[in-house]
């Protein structure tokens, strides 16, 4: 038995959600939706038992990514679960695993395998959290010294565990019909709302200070001093406010361009027809991906303090590479080191390219999977002769250019986001709005196979 069947074998012992027996109304799915959403905001709100961790007036880019919340039950957010859902995706990808995702068995397969390992590394990252006392004061060694007893910190362990399966669980009653979309999109979505909605409107009296734009805003008003909301150093201001507005408005109006293929159906008779190409061909993976490395990177060198201590050579260098490639907080803190504002822009940008084409060949986007694609559906390109090698050299003129291109783009927006202090950051208005895109055109589908049942039929759902 190979490590995939060994791991998929497991997943059967755990508790599943299953299909509903028949198809629910879009009604019902979107009041499920909203259910889980609910249940994952108490849960990211709701404090681990014997865990004190005090007010954090800034939120990572690790919390923003993984839907976390410091100290609470959603500690580990769906970290564990896409971790684990990309390895197996690039290992699948790059032919390392011989799987066919189109064959429900293998599909099947993959499922069950992705279940198991996003638990095992849940496990592994509340272990690793616990082992390096990252909620408890230590003297000497974290393992033996921490302040809290073992029955705590194996109470700690136990939690995190709990949460990342229960939201494995909420994840696969999403998608499996009971819901809508995927509850991992769902909770990043909410994730990056809550960051916007406290950076207008957060408010700490304890630090008698207001964070929020619009406290700030009264505050400046009554102080007669409006000129110094234009810009705060590392706090949210105008120019972030103006930078998220644009940010938004230019990803839907380039969410919504296509480059259009042009194909003939031969089994229709030869009508034509054209394929449309997404311009942001990549969409935002590029920028999620580098978003994990920095906030890895993040999590290696508090871990690496935790165990042993700020002196070493490993720390510094993670923290220096760390400090470095992470996004800073708004035009002011960007101007006061240029060092890092080039650094952190070249970076971007060479890494989402890389990352583009990347994702482009393993996940079955490169010319050679589409032109196959065509040839299966009996598809032709005008004035080209039916051939695979000649329509994937048709393709990559389109493919290629359009993934160099949506990388930059994409990398682009998420720099000056965060150069000028978009709320949310950079990265998590990219996720948002593909989210929410993805939301829209999920409902809208729904709504018209429920308008119209005829077209059910013809899908064959």
């Amino acid at each position: 038995m190979g490590v995939l069947q060994a791991l998929a074998s497991i997943a059967s012992y755990l508790p599943t959600v299953h299909k509903p027996a028949r198809k629910q109304s879009l009604y019902r799915r979107l009041v499920l939706t909203a259910i889980v959403l609910i249940l994952y905001l108490i849960m990211a709100d709701t404090s681990l038992y014997g865990v004190t961790v005090s007010q954090q007036s800034q939120i990572s880019l690790f919390q923003i990514l993984f839907a976390a919340n410091v100290g609470t039950l959603m500690e580990l957010g769906i970290g564990p679960i896409v971790t684990g859902g990309l390895i197996l995706q690039i290992l699948v990808g790059a032919k390392l695993l011989d799987l066919d995702l189109s064959d429900p068995d293998d599909r099947k397969l993959f499922t069950q395998a992705q279940k198991t390992l996003s638990l095992l590394f849940g496990v592994f990252e509340a272990l690793a959290y616990v082992l390096a006392s990252r909620y408890w004061p230590y003297v000497g060694n974290p393992i033996t010294g921490s302040q809290a007893s073992w029955a705590i910190r194996i109470g700690v362990l136990l939690q995190l565990t709990f949460a990342t399966y229960l939201v494995m669980v909420f994840d696969e009653m999403l998608q499996k019909g009971w819901g809508i979309g995927s509850a991992i999109s769902l909770f990043i979505l909410a994730g990056v709302a809550k960051t916007m909605f406290w950076d207008l409107f957060g408010y700490t009296p304890q630090y008698s200070q207001q964070i929020g734009f619009v406290p700030y805003i009264i505050q400046a008003s009554s102080q007669g001093n409006l000129t110094s909301i234009i810009a705060r150093n590392g706090f949210p201001d105008l120019v972030g406010l103006i930078a998220t507005i644009v940010s938004v408005v230019v990803l839907v109006y380039l969410q919504g361009m296509r480059v259009e293929v042009p194909v003939t159906a031969q089994k229709y008779g030869g009508i034509r027809s054209k394929i449309p190409l997404q311009f942001l061909y990549v969409t935002n993976i590029p920028i999620l991906l580098i978003g994990i490395i920095v906030s890895d990177l993040q999590l290696f060198s508090n871990a690496l303090a935790s165990i042993s201590g700020t002196q070493n050579i490993g720390y510094h260098i993670l923290t220096t590479l760390t400090y470095y490639l992470s996004p800073p907080r708004g035009f002011t803190t960007a101007t006061a080191d240029v060092a890092k504002l080039m650094s952190f822009s070249l970076s971007w940008l060479v890494m989402s390219i890389l990352f583009g084409y990347m994702w482009v060949e393993i996940a079955g986007l490169g010319p050679a999977e589409q032109a196959d694609r065509l040839i299966k559906g009996e598809l032709d390109i005008p004035g080209v002769r039916r051939n695979p090698k000649i329509f994937e050299r048709m393709l990559a003129k389109y493919i290629y250019p359009l993934t160099v291109l949506s990388s930059i783009i994409v990398a682009a927006i998420a720099i000056l986001a965060d150069i000028f202090g978009a709320y949310g950051s950079g990265t998590g208005i990219l996720l948002a709005v593909g989210i929410i895109n993805q939301y829209y055109a999920m409902i809208a589908r729904e709504r018209a196979l429920e308008a119209y049942p005829l077209l059910s039929r013809i899908i064959g759902e």
